[in-house]
């Protein structure tokens, strides 16, 4: 029989399909019902595996104990009707079997602020005694991505209060750049002199997976009163679980967000990358991800990314965000695969070196490896002319540092090594600073062209 034909009439037809659209609407509008409760099946490393219930990726489970205890986790994968957690906390008392109860719980941030002065861990909870927290808002540890098209350009240069950054890698505000060191070459002191002496109204430090006395260390004598007032001090060490780590960057790069909406200049700085990485990767291998570059799954260098592009200006006529990440090259490898993919995605770096270090020289910075991609932008013509200058004369001091040293070079024979050989006492005391010193922006530019110019 056709429509046509059909006894139903017109009317009624439209309104039964009417009915069952709405009825459809209802149905797509109610949540998907999680399962009340499952069970812990197994434990391998850091990684558990429940059945039962159901929880997104990113959600909160509550695991009891048989002892009373709860140990809450994170589903972090899935594999057909298992689901892989990873605890926030401490797992001492699981057993088999334990009951696994999804929560409404998700990954948010307590921002505000009352947070300015306050030292938390990588759950938002507070660490420096002062009381709980009094957050006016909270947001998604994830954050929102912003388009490309709406972020305002870099211009305007950032006085951070070092001589040789100032002058030859000249930071503009929401630049992000990366601090490329080994093991105790000086990135904690520079970092330290960055924080006191940077033009900015928030300061977000984020001491992810590094020692725990360093983080008492750096809030009392690197910040001090003055300089802790208008911080916040986010720190998940080393003892800390991979997942509170990897939460711990994310919560400092989403309060600067939070601080940068408000139209605010920040400064954030991450000690370090390389253990946010270094997180993640412990995470996607205790679920089975397979290792890709030295032992560093696909997963870790799509993190990268995501967590770094936060930082930066905002839409036109909002605040900054001017973002510092250490980098620890492992082995002094500049070409660790962190240290590498790092490069790609940041707006410079300043490298460490630990020849100069060993030598006495501090802030050991290797000017003829690093470079900032913003300087052209936010410079002059007569600052660029200048800071070219000092580098080729510092550069060919070094090409023709071993016939210098060893006595070989004759002075005379090459006009370019004989200048740079009476400029490289000068370069060397321009270079070097006392960390408990401050030198502004115009004062690093009115010395390199001085010492250019003679």
């Amino acid at each position: 029989m056709s429509v046509v034909d059909s006894p139903v009439p017109p009317a009624r037809r439209t309104e039964n399909w009417l009915q069952r659209l709405r009825a459809y609407q209802r149905r797509a509008e109610q949540p998907v019902p999680l399962a009340v409760e499952g069970k812990l099946t197994r434990m391998v490393g850091l990684t558990l595996e429940a059945v039962g219930c159901q929880v997104p990726i990113g959600g909160r489970c509550m695991i009891t104990c048989p002892n009373g205890s709860e140990v809450e986790a994170e589903a972090v994968g899935f594999a057909g009707d298992r689901l892989y957690l990873m605890p926030t906390g401490d797992i001492r008392g699981l057993v088999p079997d334990a009951r696994v109860v999804p929560t409404r719980g998700h990954c948010e941030a307590p921002v505000g602020g009352n947070l300015l002065g306050r030292v938390l861990d990588g759950a938002g909870q507070p660490l420096d005694g002062g009381g709980p927290l009094q957050a006016e808002n909270r947001r998604s540890l994830t954050g929102q991505t912003i388009n490309p098209l709406a972020r305002r350009p870099i211009r305007e240069p950032l006085d951070v209060g070092v001589r040789a950054i100032n002058a030859l890698l000249t930071v503009g505000r929401g630049q992000r750049m990366g601090l490329f060191a080994g093991s105790g070459v000086g990135k904690s002191v520079l970092l330290g002199m960055m924080t006191r002496y940077t033009n900015a109204d928030v300061i977000v430090v984020g001491l992810i997976g590094e020692r725990g006395r360093e983080v008492k260390e750096f809030v009392e004598n690197i910040l001090g009163e003055e300089g802790r007032a208008r911080s916040v001090v986010v720190a998940t060490p080393a003892d800390n679980s991979p997942l509170m780590r990897l939460h711990g960057a994310m919560l400092a790069t989403t309060i600067a967000e939070y601080f940068r909406d408000q139209g605010k200049q920040v400064l954030l700085l991450m000690d370090s990358l390389t253990r946010f990485a270094q997180a993640q990767r412990e995470i996607a291998l205790a679920i089975g991800e397979p290792p890709a570059t030295k032992g560093y799954p696909p997963s870790v260098f799509a993190k990268l990314p995501q967590l770094v592009e936060r930082a930066g200006n905002g839409d036109v006529g909002g605040g900054s965000i001017t973002a510092f990440y250490t980098v620890l090259a492992e082995g002094d490898d500049q070409n660790d695969p962190i240290a590498d993919a790092a490069r790609a995605i940041l707006d410079g770096h300043i490298v460490l070196s630990r020849r100069l270090g060993e030598a006495g020289h501090y802030p050991a910075i290797d000017i003829e490896a690093s470079i900032s991609r913003a300087m052209t932008e936010i410079t002059d013509e007569a600052h660029l002319k200048a800071a070219r200058r000092f580098k080729q004369l510092y550069s060919t001091y070094e090409q023709h540092r071993d016939l210098i040293s060893v006595g070989a070079y004759q002075p005379g024979s090459d006009p370019r090594v004989d200048e740079a050989l009476a400029f490289y006492p000068k370069l060397m005391h321009f270079l070097q600073q006392n960390m408990g010193q401050r030198v502004s922006h115009g004062d690093s530019l009115r010395e390199l062209l001085e010492l250019v110019d003679q």
